[in-house]
């Protein structure tokens, strides 16, 4: 049935079952400014066609970011994705609903899980991977509470650098779990002292490198002095194409690595879905959440693959799971797989060094604008500018011009003085010509 249909005494009888008066209780922990003091105003039905012309009507008042230069970036990253990723994807040997339970009949499904693996270890420079998360922020949400466990404290400690939507993430996990969240101010610079917070009660360090203002964060000192309190240190990243440039996490001391890996092989899709990455040291192996595919040999002696660990409270205990998330992003995964085996190591490092080159040849032109500053001394293919007036109005008025400018600080962090600041990112798809567009509009706004 399309509706569900209960009358208001079955209503009645199911609220007075779970103990709650009124079906408004039920909203309890929502903050009540975030409640609607009264219906939206929509009409109460429409026609199916008259539904289709509104919505079609909203939905041309967006700029899509296929029609325009696009310079956004903050943990969505506009990357081509080449059209053999779609072919493939939809292959029948790996493209299917069926949970790889059983593994006779899902080999396709656990062999391109077990490369993706294999290849978020490499990349990350980690021992061990799952078979993805659902996506950067709740993975790194994921990677604390494994933290908890394996130091038996309770106390993170996130750099101001972290995504704002990460840090969110995480403290509303750590506030419902009865855990201790330190946040550092935000810091455009990355000059904040995160030694001094690391002591005996630390159970983790959480830092993104590039950060959210898109500077690369060197972890060795961090790892260093995590390791000499009994804490751990968890690396963050939002751009997985900076691994093809950088020194990887696990190579300066990282404990569990986790990201966001959108940018290869998955298009922006309107913020999701995508897919959480997740790596750690081989010794911490029975605390990672999620699923871990291996890799075995069947009665006849032939390779084959399996569900080698399963964490989640489906599978065992409750109190002995590793992870509430009741699946991963398998399609997302996969189109990660593929996308990276075409790239190949020496793809994926050419791809960096393109966009790194993009992002300069952009901050060296804006650095020439009249009110604007380029803040960073260092960055990947993202970078944070200040600008002469308020830069939401700024970025607003680049969307008239059709030109996609950037994120507004304010926008993930209001009322954090940071109201001049925008956030850009320059991919290998912006052309010299995106680029000369949004330095004339912007000359043209400021």
């Amino acid at each position: 049935m399309r509706y569900l249909p209960l009358t208001d005494l079955d209503r009645s009888d199911m609220l007075a079952r779970i103990g709650v008066g009124h079906i408004d209780d039920l909203f309890a922990d929502v903050p009540s400014p975030l409640l609607l003091k009264q219906p939206l105003d929509l009409p109460r039905r429409k026609g199916e066609i008259d539904v289709a012309r509104a919505l079609g009507r909203l939905a041309s008042r967006n700029v899509a970011a296929s029609s325009a230069p696009f310079f956004v970036g903050a943990g969505a990253y506009k990357h081509h994705v080449p059209a053999t990723v779609d072919h493939l994807v939809q292959r029948s040997e790996f493209l299917t609903s069926y949970t790889p339970y059983q593994p006779e009949i899902s080999q396709g499904t656990l062999q391109y899980l077990f490369e993706f693996q294999t290849q978020v270890a490499l990349l990350t420079g980690m021992d061990v991977a799952n078979a993805s998360m659902y996506d950067g922020s709740t993975g790194t949400a994921e990677a604390v509470l494994m933290a908890h466990r394996v130091t038996r404290r309770n106390k993170a400690v996130l750099s101001g650098g972290l995504h704002p939507h990460y840090a969110e993430v995480v403290r509303t996990q750590s506030h419902l779990a009865g855990d201790d969240v330190v946040t550092l101010d935000a810091d455009v610079s990355a000059s904040e002292d995160i030694l001094s917070q690391i002591d005996a009660t630390t159970s983790c360090v959480v830092v993104q490198t590039p950060d959210f203002f898109g500077n690369p964060r060197d972890l060795c000192a961090i790892a260093e002095k995590c390791h000499a309190n009994g804490a751990l240190l968890i690396a963050v990243f939002t751009e997985v194409v900076s691994l093809g440039a950088l020194k990887s996490p696990g190579a300066m001391g990282a404990d569990i690595v986790v990201g966001e890996g959108q940018s290869i092989g998955n298009a922006l899709n309107f913020g999701g879905p995508y897919v959480g990455l997740f790596a750690t040291r081989t010794k911490y192996v029975r605390q990672m959440p999620g699923r871990l595919c291996g890799e075995t040999l069947d009665a006849e002696g032939r390779r084959g693959f399996v569900l080698t660990l399963s964490t989640r409270e489906q599978h065992i205990r409750r109190d002995k799971a590793t992870s509430n998330i009741c699946t991963n992003s398998g399609l997302c995964a996969l189109a990660f797989t593929i996308h990276l085996s075409l790239l190949g190591e020496a793809g994926l490092k050419r791809l960096a060094r393109i966009n790194h080159a993009n992002a300069v040849k952009l901050a060296d032109m804006l650095a020439g604008v009249k009110g604007v500053e380029v803040l960073n001394t260092s960055f990947f293919n993202e970078f944070t500018i200040r600008v002469a007036g308020q830069a939401a109005q700024i970025v607003e008025k680049l969307a008239t011009k059709n030109i996609l400018g950037g994120v507004p600080v304010s926008r993930l962090l209001p009322g954090k003085g940071c109201d001049d600041l925008i956030v850009l990112a320059n991919t290998e798809v912006n052309t010299d010509e995106d680029r000369a567009a949004l330095v004339a509009a912007l000359k043209e706004v400021l």
